[in-house]
Formats: C-alpha cells, structure tokens, sequence
C-alpha cells in the first residue's frame, strides 16, 4: 500500500514544473533568440568565501591523515561550529542561545520539512499566503492537512499577505497549533518589525502554538531595527524553533550546511522539543560532513565575515536593480530592500503563469509564478537577485522593452 497522503498531493513540485516548462522551450527555440536567463529559482552564483574554500582545503588533508581523520560527525553537529554560530548569530546581538540548543544540518529546506515530524498529526497548521511551498507539501505528505480539493487544502489556515497588509499577515483570530512564518519573507522580500513579531509570539505563548520560524534570509535585512533572530522578541524561546542556513548568507547550495535552535525552554504537553528533535535527528540523521563543518565555521572569521558580506552587498546591488527597473517601468513592486528578492504585480492584469510564458517567450527570462506560492500569490511574480550582474542589467533591459 502506498502513502494516501502523498497520492493526494498536486502532481508538481512548482520549481519542478518551472524546469519542465523551460526544457520545453529551449527543445523547440534553442538555435533561435538571446539565451535564456534565469531569476526563478533562489541559486546562488557567486564562488563560495575564499575563507570556507581555504578551511575545506585544510580540513580535506586533514582527511588524508591518520591521526586527524573525522568519521560520523556528531548528529547535532561539531561544537567549534555550533560554539561559533551561538557566539556570531546570537550572543552578538544580545541574544542568549547555548551552543548545545543549536543542531547543525544539511540544509534549512530539510528541516523544514522535517521539523512536523515532532507534532500529532491532528495539528492544526497555518502558513502565510503566498509561502514557500516546503511547509506546505511537507505537511501534506504526513496527512495533518486533510484532502486536497480545488486547489487548496481542507484543513490548512491561511494568513493572507496582501498589498493592503503591506505583505506582512496579522495572528488570527482562531487556534492554530503550528505556525510557519518566514522573515525576510520568501516570497514577497518582506521583512517583519519587532512589534510585528511581538504579536505573533503572544499569540503563540497564548495559544500553546509553536512558530517554525525561518530565517534563511536574515543576513540580507540591512535596517538596523528590523530583528535577525525571533529571539530578539521576549518569550520566543518559550515558543519557537528557529532555521537559518549558510546557502543565501555564504553561497552554500552547493556545499550543504544549516542549524536549527530548538531552545531547552521550549516545551508542550510536558515534553522537551529539544529532546524530541534530538531522537529524531539520531534516528534519521546521520550529520554533515567534517568538511563542510570546517568550512561554515571560516565564515565568521575576520575573513569569512567580510568576504560574505562582499557578496551579499552584490546581491544587494542587483534586488534595488530590479526593483528600480520595475518601478522606472510602471509595474508595481515591493522586496529588494532587505531581501535579494522583488515581488511585483503582473502587468496588464496577467495571471502568474501567462506573465511566466510571456516572459520567457518575448525576453528570455525566467521568473517564478506568484500563484505557485498559494492564492494570494494570484497575478504576482518573483524575481530573485542572485544572477551576475551582467545578467540582471540585461534581462532588465529586456523586460523594458516589453
């Protein structure tokens, strides 16, 4: 017998339907046009920090020798990167999180999606909308959303992110058990104030929820008062579990490395989440690699720091590229501020996916369907700033000629 769940689910993964539209246009215009440049999926192209690439060069040999050599790594990771990323994420910006609430992985997608391993399948989730599609299908795949029908699912809660909210949603007014929230936001480069997430940590403590809250994108927010870390906000450790990963801060998506901090403080129904999460990872998780490690913990050298920042600063450049060029051309736009991504509307009243093949047929470019990322995300589009620069000023250029 096979997963019921799973066999509810729609048939396509939205980047994976992306690719598939793409390969089909390139097989019948590949001899004919510009070549195609993508701003779809969130991949970096600038070369990892000369520091991370030194660190893995020195832990490589130190591989090849006997009395260095690692095996399994620790599941919840190696002290001198969960000691670093205590020490540079948090304790930096007057936040306490011990070294040992933190769990190094392999990606924040993967623990995203894992992370509802912990939670009785009667949970009652909301997610923002439009939302990164992980928290949804991996809550679909164990069954906690109930059937799928006229594209949406019967016991998922939505918070609308509209233009009218300025893309930021409100706690609702009902019981929500799982909350996922992602700040600065996938998709719409939204980020949240202090105050903002104020209101959805009480709601929380108050409700005996808990918030995944994910972070990937917190080395991207440049506004001094908008929060890096939920944490930042009182009462957090009573209520969140916090993924942050190295791919967008480092150039990571090739190298695989994340952390996730389950706080000690975070309890419900008398257990320890930290626990839980603790069997999980030991049951089905088998670390990241001694390699990898060496070359995460490179990026809070003097070094690391400012070689990351140098390229996050080039992303940068490209979002307010963008967004400038959208704004220059009439077409309404938001993001591109503190998040290398720009969410703006379709124009002349386009739905997502007509705009997504209009694009790719008269400019070449590929962008991602705003309805991909849920019902809210009807008529929008997301353009992402981690192409080279050469590219973002052609495929603006481009685009302004349409």
């Amino acid at each position: 017998m096979l997963n019921s769940h799973a066999l509810e689910m729609p048939s396509s993964y939205l980047f994976s339907e992306i690719g598939k539209r793409v390969s089909a246009f390139q097989e019948k215009h590949e001899a004919d046009g510009p070549r195609i440049i993508r701003m779809g999926i969130g991949d970096v192209t600038r070369p990892l920090p000369g520091a991370c690439v030194e660190a893995m060069r020195k832990a490589a040999d130190e591989q090849a020798d006997a009395a260095t050599f690692q095996g399994y790594p620790p599941g919840e990771g190696y002290d001198f990167l969960r000691g670093a990323i205590a020490e540079h994420e948090y304790k930096r910006r007057g936040v306490n999180i011990p070294a040992d609430d933190i769990f190094v992985s392999d990606g924040a997608k993967s623990d995203s999606a894992n992370i509802q391993e912990l939670f009785d399948n009667d949970c009652v989730v909301g997610v923002t909308d439009p939302v990164y599609p992980v928290y949804v299908d991996s809550n679909a795949w164990s069954g906690r959303l109930g059937s799928y029908s006229g594209g949406q699912w019967e016991r998922l809660v939505t918070f609308p992110c509209t233009r009218e909210n300025g893309y930021v949603a409100s706690p609702p007014d009902g019981h929500v058990d799982l909350l996922y929230l992602c700040f600065p936001n996938n998709p719409t480069g939204t980020a949240a104030t202090a105050k903002q997430l104020r209101e959805w940590v009480d709601y929380a403590n108050k409700h005996g929820a808990v918030i995944v809250y994910d972070a990937a994108y917190r080395a991207y927010i440049a506004n001094p008062d908008i929060p890096r870390t939920i944490y930042e906000i009182d009462g957090a450790k009573d209520c969140a579990i916090e993924i942050c990963s190295f791919s967008k801060s480092a150039g990571f998506t090739g190298v695989r490395c994340s952390w996730t901090v389950v706080p000690r403080e975070l309890r419900r129904g008398g257990a320890s989440l930290r626990a839980l999460w603790t069997r999980r990872q030991a049951t089905k998780f088998n670390g990241v690699p001694y390699i990898v490690q060496r070359a995460a913990e490179a990026v809070y050298s003097p070094d690391g720091r400012r070689q990351c920042a140098e390229t996050i600063a080039y992303y940068m450049r490209n979002a307010l590229k963008v967004r400038q060029a959208l704004t220059d051309a009439g077409i309404e736009a938001t993001g591109g501020e503190n998040a290398p991504y720009v969410w703006m509307r379709c124009p002349n009243g386009m739905d997502s996916w007509s705009f997504f093949d209009y694009l790719l047929k008269e400019a070449r470019v590929v962008g991602t369907p705003g309805s991909g990322f849920g019902a809210c995300g009807a008529g929008y589009f997301r353009l992402t700033a981690f192409g080279s620069s050469e590219d973002t000023d052609e495929a603006m250029k481009r685009i302004a000629l349409l």
